[in-house]
């Protein structure tokens, strides 16, 4: 008990400088975000919106600075106990697969969303449709969409998500060792949430909703993590989940460009029916994990 106590010590401080390292330059990026967006029309392409955007794009590597800060501060050695495997195995390909099924299936309910439509001849997609070679129509713009989603998952998407998930599936999964799955998924899927705060306010994903948002991308994040952290327990590799992510950052758009009107509170990944897609996957991974899958994670120790 005496060295259970010590052990939990030392990772409350250990959680407490990781926090604090990946919170505070994410904090200073909101305030940034702030002045540079002040005044600014919505739609409007100018410097101070590139930089902003910019500064989206270099937040992804926070986490990845947190986990490093805190091994230098602790004593731990660096890149150590982060879950880094290039070991590639079915795991990989099915939680790459699964992103588009979980993008459709978002789609569907984004429609069946309070006040929602089908509206594929809409300004964005007859703007997008003609950029596109050929008359490809708009399941071809849908399958294109996937594609390039998969791609990008794969390949650039990828590494910036690794930025984020080298610290949530990586270093956080290593503190909480000895935690319950579902445990550990709830506290470190809200203190991801959490961490898209300054961002979510300055309207990152919910623009119509930037307050009501902050809780949104919470609950999306606790509903989300027990998936990628399901595939990083059985694959062996934080690679995976990040993967996975820069995937669903490339393909769950989609709901957003077919379905009008585009409330943000409810429609695409980030919304209500987001949520709710992400919560039946939990069902559908504890179900396989409980009745099919030889060795039980769901309801396993960290």
């Amino acid at each position: 008990m005496f060295v259970e106590n010590i052990i939990i010590i030392m990772n409350t401080k250990k959680l407490t400088i990781y926090i604090l390292a990946a919170y505070i330059p994410m904090i200073a990026v909101g305030a940034a975000q702030y002045f540079l967006n002040k005044g600014i029309e919505p739609g409007t392409m100018n410097v101070k919106v590139i930089m902003s955007s910019l500064l989206t794009t270099v937040a992804m590597f926070f986490p990845l600075t947190a986990s490093l800060i805190t091994q230098l501060i602790t004593k731990e050695p660096i890149f150590r106990n982060l879950g880094i495997s290039i070991r590639i195995n079915s795991w990989w390909f099915a939680g790459w697969l699964l992103i588009p099924v979980i993008s459709i299936a978002v789609m569907g309910m984004s429609i069946l969303m309070p006040g929602a439509a089908w509206s594929p001849e809409n300004e964005t997609v007859t703007a997008a449709l003609k950029q596109l070679p050929g008359n490809i129509g708009v399941w071809g713009f849908i399958g294109f969409t996937m594609i390039s989603g998969l791609i990008a998952g794969v390949s650039i998407n990828a590494v910036f998500a690794f930025g984020e998930e080298i610290g949530w599936r990586g270093y956080l999964v290593e503190l909480f060792k000895g935690q319950g799955f579902i445990r550990t998924s709830v506290v470190t899927g809200d203190i991801w949430g959490l961490w898209h705060a300054p961002l979510i306010l300055n309207g990152h994903n919910y623009p119509q909703h930037p307050v009501a948002g902050v809780f949104m991308m919470t609950i999306m994040c606790i509903m989300l993590t027990p998936v990628l952290l399901y595939f990083r327990k059985k694959s062996g590799s934080v690679i995976v989940p990040a993967v996975m992510h820069g995937t669903f950052n490339g393909v769950v758009g989609l709901s957003n460009i077919f379905i009008l009107p585009a409330n943000d509170l409810l429609i695409g990944g980030p919304g209500l029916a987001g949520i709710l897609v992400l919560f039946g996957t939990d069902i559908i991974i504890f179900l396989y994990d409980r009745y099919i899958s030889k060795e039980r994670t769901f309801t396993s120790l960290i």
